[in-house]
């Protein structure tokens, strides 16, 4: 499992039908984290560890109309499904800057923000998600600064096993990684895919994808 993995992001078109995924296999309902105001976006959250979160990423259903359309190609999903993950990390600028010279685009570097239910905005840099690697099996990589790490206030919803990717050409995935120094395991697989080992709150243990 990437030492520097700091979240998966399950995706959804409605984060109520997520939230519902998520509950019926986890057996426990996330929390509402808040909305990103400059994405048209809103969250939910699950802790997996002490570092490590679960975010539900779905449109936000209170943004106003007739903006950009979300990241991750997350409005038109048929079904939740895990479709990328964060990498923590920390001077993305220069990050980002050998990752291009080993012809790795992630993009440019910019804020971001979210404003909790209590009224509290959390604060970050993240590299461009547009750049959606290899279908998300590449991460995007995100700086918390002196921001609280959000794992760390989530509720649990059970503590993460395994972490790994499949796709049909798995030597061109582990060749991108290799040049971000990430270490993932990537099998061969008829789809893109990134498969969640978890233990849930009651002991069981379940596959997310």
């Amino acid at each position: 499992m990437p030492p520097n993995l700091d979240h998966l992001l399950l995706g959804t078109a409605d984060l109520r039908d997520g939230v519902a995924w998520v509950a019926d296999r986890l057996g426990v309902e996330a929390v509402f984290g808040g909305r990103h105001a400059n994405l048209g976006t809103a969250n939910y959250l699950l802790s997996l560890g002490s570092d490590i979160y679960l975010e539900i990423l779905g449109p936000d259903p209170e943004a106003p109309s007739g903006g950009e359309p979300p990241p991750f190609g997350i409005a038109e999903l048929e079904e939740p499904r895990l479709i990328t993950w964060a990498a923590r990390a920390t001077n993305l600028a220069a990050l980002a800057a050998q990752a291009s010279d080993r012809g790795v685009p992630l993009g440019p570097v910019r804020p971001g923000s979210r404003l909790r239910p209590d009224g509290s905005e959390l604060r970050w840099e993240v590299t461009a998600l547009t750049a959606f690697l290899h279908d998300g099996l590449v991460p995007f990589f995100i700086d918390w600064g002196t921001t609280p790490h959000p794992a760390r206030a989530t509720p649990a919803g059970g503590q993460l096993l395994s972490f790994r990717a499949e796709h049909p050409d798995p030597a061109a995935v582990r060749s991108t990684l290799a040049a971000l120094s990430l270490a993932l395991e990537v099998d061969e697989g008829p789809e893109p895919a990134l498969l969640a080992g978890i233990r849930t709150l009651s002991g069981d243990e379940v596959e997310l994808r």
